[in-house]
C-alpha cells in the first residue's frame, strides 16, 4: 500500500469522504496521533480550514474541516490563434478576474509570452494577491505540445514556436510551476469538469480556427505518447480531396470545415470574412451561404467522429470553439451524420451537445491542470514537507 501522507488526507477531505479526524483514522487507518499531526500540518499551510459547525455523534462535537479553496491562485491563459484569454482563479477555479485581447499568435512567443507575464501581474493586482499566492500557471496553445516539456512541436499555425521552452521561459521569471498543453486538451477537462461525475468517457471537439479533439478516457485526460492525440483536424476526408492544408498537406478535415477554411470560401464569393468570429457573425445575420458551409462543415466532423464514436465509445460528445457558437447550424450536422454511420449500440445513450464552458472554458480548463498538479497527494506531501 502507498504511504498515507498528508496529501492523502487532503485529498479525502477535497471529495468530501472526511469531514473529522475520525474519519480520517476509519478511512485510513493511521493512529490519533499520526492523523492529527498531519492535519495540522495542511492547517498550517492553509490547505484546509476548521468549518463553522462542528459535528456531533452524541459526545463531544467534532471539529470538521474543508478544503480551503482560497489557500493560493493559479494564473491561467487560452492563447488563442488570433485572441489570448489570461484569468486568475482560486483552487476552485472560480474566475476571480479576467481579461481577452486580439492577439494573433505569429507575433511570436516573445512577444504573446511578455504580454501574459504584464496582464498576470496586472490581474494579481487587481485580485490583491502577490507573485507569492501562486501556485502554479496553467497555458493552452493552439496546436500540438508535447505535454512533458511543455513544447510545441511543428505547430501549423504558430510560426516561430516550434520547440520554443514555455515553461523555462516562465519559470526563469517566477518559480512556480509552468503547464503547458494543446489549447483543445485544457478545454476538453473543463467541459469534463461541467459534466463529470457523470460522463466517464468524453470527446470535445474545437470547432474554430482549427479543428481539434480532447479525449477523456476513465475520467482522465488521454494525451498518447508524445501528446499528439486527438489532432482530428488533419484527418484526411473524401470532401476535401483537392484542397491543400495549413500544414501542408492535402485533403484534410481543417481544410474544409474550419473556420479559416470557410471564411476563404466565403471571401471566394465576395463576403467581407477574415476569421471564425466574422463567419459567426454572418450566420447570425441569416446568410444562406454562411449557414450552408456550417451546416455542411457539421457532416464532414461528423463523418469522422462517427469513425471515433464506434472505436471509442464515449458517452458524450462536446461541440466547442467559436464555431460551436452557430447552435444548430453545426450541431445537426454533426448529429446527422453520427446517428446515420455509427452503431446503434454505441449511439443508444450518446450525448451531443455543445460547449457549457463558453469562452472561459479554456482559462478554466488551464487551471485545472495545474490544480490537479500541485494538489495530488505527493506535491502536498513536499508542500508541507517544506520542498
Amino acid at each position: 500500500m502507498e504511504p498515507v501522507g498528508a496529501g492523502a488526507l487532503l485529498a479525502l477531505l477535497r471529495n468530501g469522504q472526511a469531514q473529522t479526524r475520525a474519519e480520517l483514522v476509519q478511512l485510513t487507518g493511521l493512529s490519533r496521533s499520526t492523523v492529527a499531526q498531519r492535519v495540522d500540518a495542511l492547517l498550517d499551510h492553509r490547505w484546509i480550514v476548521p468549518k463553522g459547525d462542528a459535528i456531533s455523534s452524541g459526545g463531544r462535537p467534532a471539529v470538521s474541516f474543508a478544503f480551503n479553496a482560497g489557500a493560493r491562485v493559479v494564473l491561467s491563459a487560452d492563447v488563442g490563434t488570433t485572441q489570448t484569454r489570461v484569468a486568475v482563479t482560486d483552487l476552485a477555479t472560480q474566475v476571480l478576474a479576467e481579461r481577452s485581447q486580439d492577439m494573433a499568435i505569429t507575433e511570436g512567443p516573445e512577444y504573446v509570452l511578455k504580454w501574459l507575464v504584464q496582464e498576470f501581474e496586472n490581474l494579481l493586482a487587481e485580485t490583491g494577491h502577490s507573485l507569492a499566492d501562486v501556485c502554479g500557471v496553467g497555458i493552452g496553445l493552439p496546436g500540438p505540445v508535447e505535454h512533458t516539456t511543455g513544447r510545441p512541436v511543428n505547430p501549423p499555425v504558430m510560426s516561430g514556436w516550434d520547440g520554443f521552452d514555455v515553461p523555462g521561459w516562465f519559470q526563469h521569471r517566477w518559480g512556480a510551476p509552468v503547464l503547458v498543453d494543446n489549447s483543445v486538451n485544457v478545454m476538453a477537462l473543463s467541459e469534463h469538469g461541467a459534466l463529470s461525475p457523470q460522463v466517464e468517457h468524453l470527446l470535445f471537439v474545437k470547432v474554430g480556427t482549427e479543428i481539434g479533439c480532447g479525449i477523456i478516457t476513465e475520467h482522465r485526460l488521454h494525451r498518447g505518447a508524445q501528446g499528439a492525440a486527438g489532432d482530428i483536424g488533419h484527418i484526411q476526408v473524401t470532401t476535401a480531396p483537392e484542397r491543400v492544408c495549413r500544414c501542408g498537406n492535402v485533403g484534410c478535415l481543417e481544410a474544409v470545415a474550419s473556420g479559416w477554411a470557410i471564411a476563404e470560401r466565403l471571401r471566394d464569393l465576395g463576403e467581407d470574412v477574415a476569421n471564425s468570429r466574422d463567419v459567426l457573425g454572418l450566420a447570425r445575420t441569416g446568410n444562406a451561404a454562411a449557414m450552408q458551409m456550417i451546416r455542411q462543415a457539421g457532416r464532414d466532423i461528423g463523418d469522422v467522429l462517427a469513425s471515433l464514436v464506434n472505436f471509442f465509445n464515449p458517452g458524450a460528445i462536446v461541440i466547442g470553439g467559436e464555431l460551436s457558437d452557430a447552435g444548430e447550424h453545426l450541431l445537426a450536422g454533426v448529429r446527422e451524420v453520427i446517428y446515420s454511420r455509427s452503431l446503434p449500440l454505441v449511439t443508444q445513450h450518446l450525448n451531443i451537445r455543445v460547449r457549457q464552458m463558453g469562452d472561459r472554458a479554456g482559462v478554466v480548463g488551464a487551471s485545472l491542470m495545474v490544480i490537479e498538479h500541485v494538489l495530488s497527494p505527493a506535491a502536498i506531501d513536499r508542500s508541507v514537507a517544506g520542498g
